[in-house]
């Protein structure tokens, strides 16, 4: 088993954190993109979804980019960390052995719950933001990290409904979080971006409460506005407020890597590379402005 090996886990994790620092541009592989990122020169890290892969049939492509020295992060879906549950130990497992069969450098799940009293509920659903849900979620990521054997990086979910009641704002939450169970963040600032525009709140002002420092690497993707209420599809191309909100945040910080998530409607490889394009834009223009504040 994976957990009687640990002490070399321990020489693993200190090489894949130095990994983490440099990971650059990304992409979240799938089948259907897999020519696509296998062809992309200069490609910084391949993101894959756990709940996604076979033990017994990794797909070839994925095989070779893990060979050639890519470095690979393995996501998580189905944990349901935000659950009044404990984690499922299988789904801990499979998360487990997904990451070491790729020698993935992280791994990382979202802040939500999707499960509740066995009842599945096939969607990332959003957590109260309460001192009793603070609770529970701290402790089941804390029986999560004692079962994984890389580091763990928590993302902020898109949600279109909130719990009655919220005790903390979205960044307050997130950032208490971390403090708490000494996590990484995975910021998507799509979401962030979409909860911002639905709710009437500003996502700027809320980067200046969230541990930046923290930040393990970011996710960009498409969305689409319908009845005025802003989708985040990963299926539509980046608009420029997801985009302008990442500047913002590269102005302040620099995320050790951001790739782009495309789950749907895949587009050709020449658009699959504008839109890389445009994310290191946003990199780059965002870095600029952090250059020329004095200090």
């Amino acid at each position: 088993m994976w957990w009687r090996v640990r002490s070399l886990r321990r020489l693993q994790r200190l090489r894949r954190v130095r990994l983490m620092r440099t990971l650059g541009l990304g992409i979240g592989w799938r089948r259907e993109l897999a020519l696509a990122i296998e062809r992309r020169e200069g490609l910084g890290f391949v993101e894959v979804t756990a709940e996604n892969i076979r033990l017994d049939d990794i797909p070839p492509p994925l095989t070779r980019i893990a060979s050639q020295g890519v470095p690979v992060i393995v996501h998580g879906l189905s944990l349901s960390l935000g659950g009044a549950d404990r984690p499922d130990p299988r789904r801990l497992d499979h998360l487990a052995r997904v990451a070491e069969r790729l020698g993935a450098s992280l791994v990382s799940e979202h802040l939500a719950f999707v499960r509740a009293e066995g009842m599945e509920a096939g969607q990332l659903l959003p957590v109260p933001r309460t001192r009793e849900a603070l609770e529970v979620i701290v402790e089941n990521v804390a029986w999560a990290k004692r079962m994984l054997p890389l580091p763990l990086a928590l993302e902020n979910i898109a949600t279109l409904v909130e719990w009655p009641g919220a005790e903390m704002d979205e960044a307050s939450f997130l950032a208490e979080l971390l403090a708490r169970t000494d996590t990484g963040l995975l910021f998507d600032v799509s979401n962030m971006y979409a909860n911002a525009r639905n709710s009437g709140w500003d996502p700027v002002l809320a980067l200046a409460r969230l541990p930046l420092d923290r930040v393990a690497y970011v996710h960009v993707a498409g969305g689409t506005v319908r009845d005025d209420l802003y989708h985040d599809t990963h299926a539509h191309p980046i608009g420029p407020g997801p985009l302008a909100l990442l500047e913002e945040l590269c102005s302040r910080v620099t995320p050790p890597g951001v790739m782009l998530e495309r789950d749907d409607a895949f587009p050709r490889e020449s658009e699959l590379g504008a839109e890389l394009e445009a994310i290191r834009t946003a990199v780059a223009r965002g870095a600029a402005r952090r250059v020329r504040v004095p200090s």
